[in-house]
């Protein structure tokens, strides 16, 4: 059989956003699935469940035509009956339409996370969602909490260059289990382990793979992280670990600080975090003495309440010891900020009603059983369109969820690759293309590459994308905005055309062994001092003076 290599993204919720390189077979299947080995952060290295992509992607279970709902909600493919796509959409737009003219615009809500992260074929719901005036969706089921604690710290959303790892001295792995959900950092930590002699700390409550393997494993109580952060940085203030040239340049109150952590010695940490004070001691001095000293931050700190906090006073570690200046040192948590694309075009930022009501993703159970505390004034949500995600599943509450899907009064689409939980719930339900079967542009947490990932292979069956469904409902239900009238690569072009250099992406993305399209970036993240590397300086002070107050 004629095999060819493609190359293309992975687009699942992972900062890794891999570069893979693909065996087509036949033009029309795939084989193994493996890493850009010229993308030198993936390098050629991904995890096991997206090398046996061809299970999911050749799945005798995946959707092939629309369904229109004929039996019970929750019964599985018996209670569904196969419709043209016409007919499907048009019914999701008289529903939509009748639903509005009952309640108003805000009782529709469009539904979505991040079952792909491409920017495309994720975020383009909201162009209809803020074309019709349909309800908003807060983002919160994965990040909110960290993000709102690093920015507090950082004040951008980004970090140091993960390949700087190799040439690390100490790395930190704080509430995160690369082993399990990052493979490629570890790929990273290995190297300099290898090359450099680098130690691994890892900071989790658990005794997960990736602290099996450290050289040190701290296991504070879960939500006391910042306890041991403040004591930490009171050995480093106490013993002469912290470089106050260093804080006296670059932030806003170290005087401040050091006078705020007298009292959090570690003593006061280890009643709070069930560690020993010897265990703090040890870390905070090999952390100190360690300029090279990367610490990678994860997801673990928005599994409490008080995950920002948690984050922000780990976030103070680097300032205080001047990591940031070192190569191989500093922190990372995402680097979804680093480059600032305009998404007007493919979410309608330029219609946005401001007075649109915003619904919490997370209270999906509570808003479908009206709830008035997350409904406000405002209608019962009586019509819902969900891409990319589960929420039957993944969702808080799944009780009220469960509840709420299952109301006689609640239309719900679901577009959706497989049947699942959630679209078992649904009135109709649209099959969906996989990523290899559309286009799309993949900003990353884990690295500073900008991807785009073209499609592959010719679409399953009758499967459309998101993209293509978004176009498709816009145009029954009367919503106007240019996007609408673009093709998804059309989107992309456009979305980068305001790029100073930029130009056509569309040969670069395309030729063979490219997988990714890096547009001008810098090489460094962080800023500059007289000892320092770096280069591309930012002007913001780090707002050390904020810890006190917590």
């Amino acid at each position: 059989m004629p095999l060819d290599i493609v190359y293309t993204v992975c687009p699942h919720d992972c900062p890794s956003a891999c570069a893979l390189a693909v065996e087509r077979i036949d033009g029309v299947r795939i084989g193994r699935v493996r890493g850009a080995e010229r993308q030198s952060y993936t390098q050629g290295v991904v995890c096991a469940k997206v090398a046996r992509y061809a299970e999911r992607q050749h799945h005798p279970d995946r959707l092939s035509v629309p369904l229109r709902r004929v039996g019970d909600k929750g019964m599985g493919c018996g209670a569904f009956a196969p419709i043209s796509w016409d007919d499907a959409l048009e019914e999701v737009a008289e529903h939509f339409t009748q639903a509005t003219q009952r309640h108003g615009p805000e009782t529709v809500w469009p539904y979505y996370y991040a079952g792909t992260m491409g920017r495309v074929q994720r975020d383009g719901i909201n162009r209809l969602r803020h074309a019709m005036g349909y309800s908003g969706e807060l983002l919160t089921i994965c990040n909110f909490l960290t993000d709102a604690g690093w920015l507090a710290g950082v004040g951008t959303k980004r970090g140091v260059d993960a390949r700087e790892i190799a040439r690390s001295d100490l790395i930190v792995v704080w509430g995160g289990n690369p082993v399990s959900t990052q493979v490629n950092v570890m790929t990273h930590i290995a190297q300099a382990r290898k090359e450099r002699g680098a130690k691994l700390v890892v900071v989790d409550p658990y005794r997960t793979g990736t602290a099996e393997v450290a050289d040190m494993h701290l296991a504070p109580l879960p939500g006391t992280d910042g306890a041991l952060a403040c004591a930490v940085m009171h050995v480093l203030f106490k013993e002469g670990y912290a470089d106050r040239a260093y804080l006296q340049r670059y932030t806003d109150d170290p005087a401040g600080l050091e006078a705020h952590l007298r009292g959090r010695d570690p003593a006061w940490a280890a009643g709070i975090t069930g560690l020993s004070e010897a265990e703090i001691i040890d870390f905070a001095r090999l952390y100190g003495r360690t300029r090279r000293s990367y610490i990678r931050v994860g997801y673990g700190f928005s599994r409490s309440r008080n995950g920002a906090a948690q984050m922000f006073a780990v976030t103070c570690l680097p300032t205080v010891t001047g990591a940031w200046a070192h190569e191989g040192g500093g922190a990372h948590y995402s680097n979804h900020g680093m480059l600032p694309l305009d998404l007007t075009m493919i979410e309608g930022l330029d219609v946005v009603d401001p007075a649109t009501r915003i619904l919490d993703q997370s209270r999906i159970g509570p808003v479908l059983t009206g709830d008035k505390r997350d409904l406000g004034d405002g209608p019962p949500v009586t019509a819902l369109l969900v891409q990319n995600t589960n929420p039957m599943v993944v969702a808080p509450e799944s009780g009220l969820v469960r509840q709420g899907f299952r109301r006689d009064d609640l239309f719900t689409c679901v577009h959706e690759q497989f049947l699942t939980e959630t679209a078992a719930m649904a009135d109709i339900v649209l099959p969906a293309t996989t990523f290899l079967e559309h286009d799309d542009i993949y900003t990353a947490g884990g690295h500073h590459f900008l991807q785009i990932g073209r499609a592959v292979l010719p679409t399953h069956a009758e499967c459309r994308s998101n993209h293509a469904v978004i176009c498709g409902l816009a145009r029954r239900l009367g919503a106007r905005h240019p996007g609408f009238e673009m093709t998804a690569f059309e989107l992309i072009e456009h979305t980068l055309s305001s790029r100073k250099g930029s130009g056509s992406i569309a040969g670069r993305a395309s030729r063979p062994g490219i997988s990714s399209t890096a547009l001008a970036m810098p090489t460094r993240s962080f800023i500059s001092a007289p000892i320092g590397r770096r280069s591309a300086p930012i002007t913001r002070r780090f707002p050390l003076s904020r810890i006190m107050s917590r």
